[in-house]
């Protein structure tokens, strides 16, 4: 069956430790781990402290995104990627998730393929290279990442397709899921409606409240048996209490579940969160 988790990240700014209970008390599979500031992100010792004690097992750790933790694990990106794998291997994650560098990263944006490979030959696990979005200005796209910010096109092993980055690329979620094809490791479960609306902001909405195919490409690998993992990972930061924060996960939940094939003819349906999503 397949596993779906829970980003730790969506329950920000809540901690780490309310990422992995609430990942728990919606009925979530395990957790993606997001790389902070949080001391506790980058300790296998407190991860695997906070997985024995909500039951959750970590699936992925989310590399750290290089404009939010500039200093973790200091400013060299190759560190960045390795301590990530190696953390990934000390908590028995199978998989790295990763965005691809942005142009003036230097060596590191022009080798970054090659890193990715010897970073998976080095550790054993998947490095899932994250498809990303354009950044304009004046309608005019500034090609900001290097190698660019379609995995299918680089000659990387593994990949994890964002649904809501998608939607800002204006990238068929259906079509990236086929180019990709095998090396499609690991999905971002979220949704957008930006390109639609002309917004330039990464939206991270609830699945089924954006435009992308989100439940045609998750009944597709259900029905191919892809051994793959689906991850959560929305925004819940307007949630108004600790009740609507989880309403808000256990639909997202329910949304994968449904289309993954895995509930019951009477399951119930969870109680809809469409008024947190703005």
């Amino acid at each position: 069956m397949i596993k779906v988790g829970l980003s730790t990240i969506s329950v920000f700014p809540k901690s780490v430790e309310d990422g992995f209970r609430l990942s728990h008390e919606a009925g979530y599979d395990g957790v993606e781990v997001m790389v902070t500031t949080d001391a506790r992100t980058r300790s296998p010792e407190r991860l695997l402290e906070l997985s024995e004690r909500y039951h959750q097992p970590i699936l992925a750790i989310h590399a750290p995104v290089v404009l939010l933790t500039t200093f973790v694990w200091g400013r060299d990106p190759f560190v960045k990627l390795d301590r990530s794998a190696e953390l990934a291997v000390a908590v028995g994650a199978p998989t790295v998730v990763v965005h691809p560098p942005f142009r003036w990263q230097g060596r590191y944006a022009r080798t970054f393929e090659e890193a990715v490979r010897d970073t998976e030959a080095k550790h054993g696990v998947e490095v899932a290279v994250e498809n990303m979005f354009p950044w304009s200005a004046g309608g005019i796209d500034r090609q900001a990442y290097l190698p660019g910010i379609d995995p299918s096109l680089m000659d990387v092993p593994h990949a994890t397709l964002d649904f809501s980055h998608c939607a800002l690329a204006k990238r068929d979620s259906m079509e990236l899921a086929l180019d990709l094809g095998d090396r499609l490791r690991h999905l971002h479960l979220t949704d957008g409606v930006a390109a639609e609306e002309g917004k330039v902001f990464d939206e991270h909405l609830l699945p089924g409240h954006g435009n992308e195919p989100v439940a045609e490409v998750l009944e597709m690998l259900a029905a191919q048996e892809w051994t793959g993992q689906v991850v959560a990972e929305i925004k819940t930061r307007q949630a108004r209490s600790e009740r609507d924060r989880l309403r808000l996960l256990r639909e997202a939940l329910h949304f994968a579940r449904e289309h993954l094939g895995q509930l019951g003819d009477d399951a119930p349906e969870p109680e809809r969160a469409a008024s947190e999503q703005g």
